[in-house]
């Protein structure tokens, strides 16, 4: 039996990225041989074996077929006579089609070096077409690669469009496009992967809340940039410089998809988008299967980013409701991703990209004054029940009175705190 190193590993190597996972695939081997080893099979569409010692995957040379819809509807076939050449064959792109052997040479048969030198993310076959779960990997690819200045062969893209406009998209399950989408949400560059489905068509299909943003106009004086699309990938780039946390970026890419709904007569004013977007927020969650951390984050972002915004100017009853809604006497730690996410979508817009923005100092110090009060001291004060709920609320909104008169913000330079509704 002849063992490679491919895929990732050998792609990133020659990228001269830290290698993250290595996989293997074993040309001219019987599952038994493998077995007598001492590897353990796992998997049920095709056998994968784990090494007795690394843990890392050993997969047999294999060739597949296609049988049914989606990204399963296929038949593997593995015998010792399926070489290397055929394996590589059916990988997506010819970056992740490179193999290396026990000495270190590398195997190329489809052009994948000269890809990665060119900085092209190309298919490595007409079999591409066959497999709809390609278009979300390719559109992740490129959001991994994008500040490496890949981008994607015009060739490619047309087969992910063929794909979208034969309908295979939709027998994608749930869980296999939140699982792209939540790893793409990891890369460097998350606004891309929504940029490239939506160059083919896909972003229509999958996520048409997202769809439906680009087009609509805002008034040029809040958002200079307008196109309430262009100001949801500006603020995606936002939220990729201030945090990591992929809920907070998911929380980004939904916070305005009320603005998608808003009534041709009153645009470009979107009065009520935050409430209005709630509800999609809640059904795209449950179509994909969204899971709870990630969708109530967006939803307290999508209820109160503008809130956030004007938050000094409020009055100490909505600013209670506001802390109440984002669960802060409970999870004061949550606060902290509400906040970045209102960071971003404050310099999501041009010109605005490094405006300071003080509400959040001033609402994360007021919080952890706020939180500060306990119910302790009513309960030994005899209260009971309600009754302890209500002093609570008394001693906050004092609290909170107080703060305001102390604290006051500046924010002429920056109209965000004032665009569209009224204050509460």
């Amino acid at each position: 039996m002849d063992i490679y190193l491919v895929g990732g590993a050998v792609r990133d190597k020659l990228l001269n990225l830290a290698v993250k996972d290595r996989d293997w695939v074993v040309v001219g081997a019987q599952p038994q041989e493998l077995e007598q080893l001492g590897f353990r099979t796992v998997g049920s569409d095709f056998p994968v074996f784990l090494h007795p010692d690394t843990g890392e995957e050993y997969a047999l040379a294999r060739t597949e077929r296609k049988n049914g819809h989606g990204y399963g509807g296929f038949v593997f076939h593995t015998d010792t006579s399926v070489t290397l050449e055929q394996d590589l064959s059916r990988r997506d792109l010819t970056i992740n089609a490179i193999a290396e052997d026990s000495n270190g040479q590398l195997v190329d048969p489809y052009g994948g070096q000269q890809d990665i030198t060119n900085r092209k993310l190309r298919h490595v076959s007409a079999a591409f077409i066959e497999d709809p779960l390609r278009v979300l990997r390719v559109a992740r690819f490129a959001a991994r690669f994008n500040h490496l200045g890949f981008s994607v062969a015009d060739e490619t893209l047309a087969l992910m469009k063929a794909i979208t406009d034969s309908g295979e998209l939709q027998y994608l399950t749930p869980e296999r496009v939140w699982s792209e989408t939540l790893k793409a949400l990891s890369e460097a560059s998350p606004r891309t992967y929504i940029e490239v489905l939506r160059e083919c068509g896909a972003l229509k299909v999958l996520f048409p809340e997202l769809e439906k943003l680009f087009g609509v106009p805002q008034r040029a004086d809040f958002h200079p940039e307008v196109d309430t699309g262009i100001h949801l990938l500006m603020s995606m780039d936002q939220a990729t410089q201030l945090s990591n946390d992929p809920r907070v970026r998911f929380a980004v890419m939904m916070h305005d998809l009320g603005k998608g709904i808003t009534p041709e007569h009153i645009l470009p004013r979107h009065m009520g988008h935050e409430e209005a977007g709630v509800p999609l927020v809640e059904t795209f969650c449950q179509r994909l299967r969204v899971p709870n951390r990630f969708r109530k984050l967006a939803v307290v972002v999508t209820r109160y980013h503008l809130l956030c915004h004007k938050i000094e100017t409020l009055r100490p009853a909505t600013v209670l409701k506001v802390l109440k809604g984002l669960d802060v006497f409970r999870q004061p730690e949550a606060l902290q991703c509400f906040l970045l996410a209102c960071i971003a979508d404050a310099r999501g817009r041009t010109g605005f990209e490094t405006v300071d923005y003080p509400s959040a100092q001033w609402l994360q110090n007021l919080a952890d004054k706020v939180t500060g009060i306990t119910s302790e001291q009513f309960i030994n004060a005899g209260l009971k029940g309600a009754a302890i709920g209500e002093a609570l609320d008394k001693k906050r909104l004092e609290c909170i009175t107080e703060y305001k008169n102390e604290h006051k913000l500046d924010n002429k330079h920056d109209n965000k705190n004032n665009e569209e509704g009224e204050n509460a």
